[in-house]
């Protein structure tokens, strides 16, 4: 007779008999996919991550859409303009439509430190969906649509978020338009590190031999370089002249090549326990080639890994390139990047009078800590069979 559970109450079903039977037969007959489904979703910090991710990718997409300045326009009157207060209250303190009222700039006679305040008896409504700088959505259509704005204000008052920079430039619209090269740049370098790796790793893996020896010790060597020398010795190595799409791709390849050695040694391993199984073995008996049974058969395997250790590796990607582009051997102006816009952080001056020029900092920090959650919530569903 087996041992029955005398710590557990009468009636009462265990935790995991429970989510079986909550879920009836679709726990045996969904496909993986459902199951991991299942099991990101009750990752709260994962699932609020990837909306985050999704917010913030969006923006970077149409980012012309949603900046309501010309990221490289300079407004000389609002030169180191705080953050705008909008209300919705007014100063009788009815509730109104969200507004701004006018600033006024000031000058203090004793310090000369310049400072803005709000003048209560203008005051601007804030519209969505106005008209602005004309720009091409998605560079097909021509359009002047902005999320945002005061259409009724001109040049005499503007709504910056995140306040303006020396040259009074909006930092909202320049943080907008860096999340498209700084977002995307991980993106495109952790793809091509992953083709790199699974390729070389899987043909290390699967056939052994000298394709091994050479493949492992190439990767001792890159390996054996320290990490940031190399990307600065490379990154300094592009011609000043480049122009920005050149100089993108090049820092992709750059991150790439230095990347690609972790997803290698992986796939390597991978390969090594799996080659003998009966699968390949029957894959390689029916004619299929060496990079059909890789990719169509071995790889699908432990895919989802893969992924969460591609949404892991993304960060660093994000963060070697702002570090490149923060010390000047990255991206360079004018293109814009949350690298490029740390720049001005560098500046004493600027940093005392205007803190707000570090916002690019937080948006590098927010994304960082969402991929990293997001890993942590898909390395948990890797395994959607597990209890």
């Amino acid at each position: 007779m087996a041992d029955v559970d005398r710590t557990r109450p009468v009636g009462e079903v265990p935790a995991a008999e429970e989510e079986i039977e909550s879920g009836g037969e679709q726990v045996y007959v969904a496909p993986p996919w459902k199951l991991m489904w299942w099991r990101f979703r009750k990752h709260k910090m994962a699932v609020i991550s990837s909306v985050v991710l999704i917010i913030f990718y969006f923006v970077a997409i149409f980012c012309e859409f949603v900046a309501p300045y010309d990221p490289d326009g300079a407004l000389l009157q609002f030169k180191q303009a705080p953050p705008t207060a909008i209300h919705i209250r007014d100063a009788e303190g009815r509730f109104q439509f969200p507004f701004v009222y006018q600033h006024k700039r000031t000058l203090d006679p004793e310090t000369l430190q310049i400072s803005y305040v709000e003048d209560t008896s203008a005051r601007y409504p804030l519209r969505f969906f106005t008209h602005g700088f004309t720009y091409k959505l998605l560079g097909l259509w021509k359009t002047d649509i902005h999320l945002f704005g005061i259409p009724s204000a001109g040049e005499q008052q503007g709504v910056f978020l995140l306040g303006t920079d020396r040259l009074g430039r909006d930092m909202f619209s320049r943080v907008c338009y860096g999340a498209r090269l700084s977002l995307s740049l991980g993106l495109v370098s952790v793809f091509l590190s992953l083709a790199l790796g699974v390729v070389l790793g899987g043909i290390s893996g699967y056939r052994g031999g000298a394709a091994d020896t050479i493949v492992q010790r190439v990767i001792e060597f890159i390996r054996t370089i320290p990490t940031i020398p190399l990307w600065m010795t490379l990154s300094a190595a592009l011609p000043a002249t480049w122009p920005v799409v050149r100089v993108y791709f090049g820092i992709s390849v750059i991150l790439s090549l230095v990347g690609w050695t972790w997803m290698a040694r992986v796939v390597r391993g991978r390969f090594l326990s799996m080659r003998e199984e009966d699968f390949v073995l029957a894959a390689r008996l029916n004619g299929s080639g060496e990079m059909r049974i890789i990719l169509r058969h071995m790889l699908p395997s432990f895919l989802s890994y893969i992924i969460a250790a591609l949404t892991l590796s993304i960060p660093n990607m994000i963060l070697s390139e702002t570090a490149l582009s923060f010390l000047g051997l990255g991206l360079r102006a004018p293109a814009i990047s949350w690298g490029v816009l740390l720049q001005e952080a560098m500046n004493l001056r600027s940093l005392v009078l205007s803190p707000w020029v570090l916002t690019p900092g937080f948006a590098v920090v927010i994304s960082v800590l969402a991929f990293n959650f997001m890993g942590d919530g898909l390395r948990d569903a890797a395994d959607p069979y597990a209890r």
